[in-house]
């Protein structure tokens, strides 16, 4: 049977996931769009529910188009929006990356994207960093989140291997460190950095060596470290 209103009490459930709070009661999220639905499936994840538009040929819980619209927190509507389970893994190696403070959800997405893009095991968020499971972060991996383990951590003591702090214009460049055995790159946000008792409780501290800016954002600086750490492997 097709829903066709938007006070339906599954569909307040969904908008009620836009909200952090909510998220974290229910430990469940959404994906909008059959690009994030597949990905999903691909990397073994079920939903909870499913809800698409009427008549598009999707498999799922019919919607009418214009009640699945104001559901939808994609400005051009969506044609599918998948509820899901929320779920946290540890921080693990050989090759993870941390991020603290980084409040940015597009940055938090994109670095997850960047280190299932460049062989990471694990992406850790401490203290003050945006939620994965928000609408920005969920679509800026852009599928990542469903295939890369995200932990949640509280101290730098609970980041596997030798820990690099990522300073700008600070420590050794990044290409000359050569850690033996598992690392984490430690990553602050562009403005603030790494608070100081972060990068002091950290082993190494290092910088990816720029030319004409003063500094790069979290999900670029993340993304450039991974890199060359692979390129090393």
């Amino acid at each position: 049977m097709t829903i066709t209103s938007s006070h339906n009490e599954a569909l307040k459930e969904v908008r009620k996931l836009h909200g952090r709070r909510w998220r974290d009661k229910l430990a469940s999220f959404v994906a909008e769009g059959e690009d994030l639905i597949a990905a999903a499936e691909a990397a073994g994840w079920p939903p909870s529910a499913v809800y698409v538009a009427e008549g598009s040929g999707l498999h799922g819980i019919g919607v009418a188009p214009h009640v699945l619209a104001e559901v939808s927190q994609l400005g051009s509507g969506t044609r599918a929006i998948g509820v899901y389970p929320q779920r946290w893994s540890n921080a693990i190696g050989p090759r993870c990356v941390a991020l603290w403070g980084v409040n940015d959800p597009g940055n938090v997405g994109t670095v997850i994207r960047g280190a299932l893009a460049f062989g990471a095991d694990s992406v850790a968020l401490g203290p003050g960093s945006a939620d994965p499971f928000g609408h920005k972060a969920v679509r800026a991996s852009m599928g990542a989140l469903f295939s890369m383990p995200v932990a949640r951590v509280r101290n730098v003591s609970e980041l596997p291997g030798r820990r690099v702090a990522l300073v700008a214009r600070e420590g050794a460049p990044l290409h000359e460190l050569r850690p033996d055995g598992d690392v984490t790159l430690v990553v602050g946000a562009e403005r603030e950095g790494l608070p100081d008792a972060v990068v002091s409780a950290c082993d190494d501290v290092a910088h990816i060596p720029i030319a004409h800016a003063d500094s790069l954002n979290a999900a670029m600086a993340a993304t450039v470290a991974l890199y060359e750490l692979r390129a090393r492997r």
